[in-house]
């Protein structure tokens, strides 16, 4: 009976190893394969493979993030703004005294443990550090407040445009900013979740639309980090390549020399699925005032009119191909006309990516 017993645990040892080694083998072979299609040298040699999914984003910042102040009534009736005039929208608060401050909960805390009339707010101001001197004010609790609106995090859905031979991804095409504050925000860290599209709400003239999906943020549905958010996209690596990259074709990145007005395609996931769209090029500009307005793109698939009504939020990321070429990303659409939007150049993407 030992024996039969020892054999049979020799046999589960060895299903499991081969069934577990044989995946991570199997992804390890499918980076590799890629890493040798890319090189990063000349534009027209990078391969990548293009996205259309879409992920979940939650970005920290880096620091507090001000947007606005407010006047606190006191015990005697009277108000005051303890920080108006003295820190401004889109001000970062990094530390308060001797405590250095990366959330929201901690700047609650030490507020809640202040004791005396005066402290000093230490604050980023665009590049620069400053110290502010504050007197914190007593509300009608027997609290003491600073008067300030905070945030310091921000969660959103939007599209993967490519995946490059050392798991690095660029999604979005255009950075994402403080809705009070217009600011690009400044981050710490971010992730990337795992989502799927529940519903589309269809874009009309004045009123763009938007994709909404179910994200959990939890372990299991994470895929990878988010390391920048720039005005060209945001940036990162993804760790769980097989669950957003299957049987997908690697395939050149154009320079912007080479895009033309006419035919090309978006992929995106309107549908739930992954697909590809037409669309036609009315405009390149090679020189254009904002770095993710180069393109400009309208929608002529009736698929995905009768889907979206054209562009909407969410799709903002999906790749533009044009010749086998992976020529940029979808960023925005025309308010009035959802059926139209703008691109960036696939080079202005790369161009964020640390490799």
């Amino acid at each position: 009976m030992a024996v039969r017993w020892y054999r049979r645990m020799l046999i589960i040892i060895l299903i499991l190893t081969i069934t577990v080694g044989g995946g991570y083998c199997f992804l390890e072979i499918k980076k590799e394969e890629l890493k040798q299609e890319v090189n990063v040298g000349n534009l027209s040699d990078n391969l990548l493979i293009p996205g259309g999914m879409p992920v979940g984003i939650y970005m920290e910042m880096d620091g507090v993030m001000v947007l606005g102040t407010e006047e606190i009534k006191q015990m005697d009736g009277t108000s005051e703004a303890p920080s108006r005039h003295l820190v401004k929208d889109g001000d970062y608060i990094v530390g308060i005294d001797d405590e250095p401050i990366e959330n929201k909960k901690e700047l609650l805390e030490v507020v809640q443990n202040l004791s005396k009339k005066t402290v000093i707010l230490h604050l980023r101001r665009n590049e620069e550090y400053i110290d502010v001197r504050l007197h914190p004010v007593m509300d009608e609790e027997g609290e003491y407040k600073l008067g300030i609106w905070v945030r310091d995090n921000a969660q959103g859905l939007g599209t993967i445009t490519f995946l490059n031979g050392n798991s690095e991804f660029g999604a979005l095409g255009h950075g994402i900013h403080d809705n009070d504050t217009n600011e690009l925000l400044e981050i710490s860290r971010g992730t990337l979740y795992d989502t799927s599209i529940q519903n589309i709400k269809k874009g009309e003239n004045g009123n763009p639309g938007g994709m909404e999906g179910i994200i959990v943020y939890n372990h299991y549905n994470v895929l990878g980090s988010i390391t920048q958010n720039t005005e060209s996209g945001i940036y990162g690596k993804i760790d769980r390549i097989d669950r957003v990259f299957q049987n997908q074709e690697a395939m050149p990145a154009a320079a912007k020399e080479e895009i033309q007005t006419g035919e090309a395609v978006i992929r995106c996931a309107v549908s739930g699925q992954v697909e590809e769209y037409t669309i036609r090029i009315t405009k390149v500009d090679l020189t254009p005032r904002e770095v993710n307005k180069g393109i400009e793109i309208q929608v002529t698939d009736e698929r995905l009119l009768a889907i979206s009504g054209g562009i909407v939020q969410g799709m903002s990321g999906s790749p533009i191909i044009q010749n086998g070429k992976l020529i940029g990303a979808v960023t925005h659409v025309f308010v009035q006309d959802s059926t139209k939007g703008y691109g960036i150049f696939i080079e202005n993407m790369l161009g964020n990516l640390v490799t």
